[in-house]
């Protein structure tokens, strides 16, 4: 592979006897990238190896530019010299020190002249400036987890590898944190390499997408792209959702209503803080969606956008899945396999889309 500078390119086989993984991937090196699949599927594994923390054959790793392995010229470089912060599931933080020491001795890996991250930088993002006295057993889990990722940044990494962060919180703390992820995708201009296997996250906080499944990438590209590729599982289920940039356009304090304005037309969302001129990023899922040949006026919906059928696939038993093009926009809509004869649904077809629950994510 040749140098790009903008990309990491990993390429490597590790087994463990009964698994095996083999990836081949060129992933953007700048926003979130994340490696989704079920227990099993070598999600984890990816991780270590582009830690270092496992050793790959015929491997070849390359961090915008840099590269940090590759068998052909006998090159690797062992963990501590990579410059990598790496967030596991749970905060691992050192007991005995307070979160002010704590980051103090993330920041030994880097010298002063090399650090691009500062400490009151990265505390800032995680909004911990007012725990830095205290000591890991008077935080609360999100409080931890931020700390940690805090530690993490304070070494300036070139990457940051994230192991499923969010799995040992519960569902308050979940979203606590997540907003603070969030700010790291829109502030940070480093790569971050994102282990999960939530849709919900995923739909949150990644710009590319790889599936993996029993150690193979079965898909990598672009997030919304692959959640509504109906040859993919996870176009399928109860989950399936799609998401749709927008620009906030307008308020309507009336009625506590926000509007946005997409390819597609216009959606009105619960009443949101975010600015006119705004852009957000809003998940539909595809059990929100229903479909109708004609425009419907007699209906509590708000949301009706005029879309095209681009494809169609059998569901779980009796459903079908609808993959929809709204002027540039791609949505999903899961009916009956009964209302999918009725409409006489094939590809091609004008419509209009129903959305009866939209969920604004960022």
């Amino acid at each position: 592979m040749s140098k790009v500078a903008n990309q990491i390119n990993a390429r490597f086989k590790v087994s463990y006897g009964a698994f095996s993984l083999d990836v081949d991937l060129a992933l953007p090196g700048r926003g979130v990238s994340a490696l989704f699949g079920t227990s099993g599927s070598g999600k984890t594994t990816c991780l270590r190896v582009i830690a270092g923390l496992e050793r790959a054959s015929d491997a070849y790793l390359e961090v915008n530019g840099e590269v940090w392995q590759d068998d052909a010229r006998g090159i690797f470089l062992p963990t501590y010299k990579r410059s990598l912060g790496y967030v596991f599931q749970e905060a691992s933080l050192f007991p005995h020190l307070d979160v002010k020491r704590n980051l103090e001795y993330g920041m030994r890996r880097i010298s002063t002249t090399s650090r691009q991250v500062s400490l009151d930088h990265a505390v800032a993002l995680l909004d911990i400036g007012h725990l830095m006295q205290r000591k890991p057993d008077k935080l609360s889990g999100g409080e931890r987890q931020r700390v940690a990722i805090a530690r993490a940044l304070a070494t300036s990494p070139r990457i940051l590898l994230m192991d499923e962060p969010l799995a040992a919180l519960d569902a308050k703390r979940k979203s606590e944190i997540m907003p603070y992820l969030e700010r790291l995708h829109d502030e940070l201009d480093i790569p971050i390499l994102y282990v999960s296997h939530s849709p919900e996250e995923v739909a949150r906080l990644a710009d590319h997408l790889v599936l993996l499944e029993s150690g193979k990438v079965i898909a990598s590209g672009a997030t919304n792209d692959l959640l509504t590729r109906l040859d993919l599982d996870v176009a399928h289920g109860d989950a399936a959702s799609a998401l749709v940039t927008a620009t906030i356009s307008a308020h309507d304090p009336d009625y506590h209503l926000t509007s946005a304005t997409f390819s597609g037309g216009q959606l009105l969302l619960p009443q949101q803080s975010a600015t006119i001129g705004q852009q957000v990023r809003i998940r539909v899922q595809a059990r929100d969606v229903s479909l109708s040949l004609t425009p419907q006026r007699d209906t509590s919906i708000l949301n009706i956008v005029a879309a095209t059928v681009t494809e169609l696939s059998a569901d779980a038993a009796g459903q079908v899945m609808v993959g929809l093009d709204a002027n540039g926009t791609r949505l999903l809509a899961r009916i009956t396999s009964k209302s999918c004869v009725a409409m006489d649904l094939v590809p091609g077809k004008a419509l209009y889309a129903q959305i009866k629950g939209i969920a604004i994510l960022k």
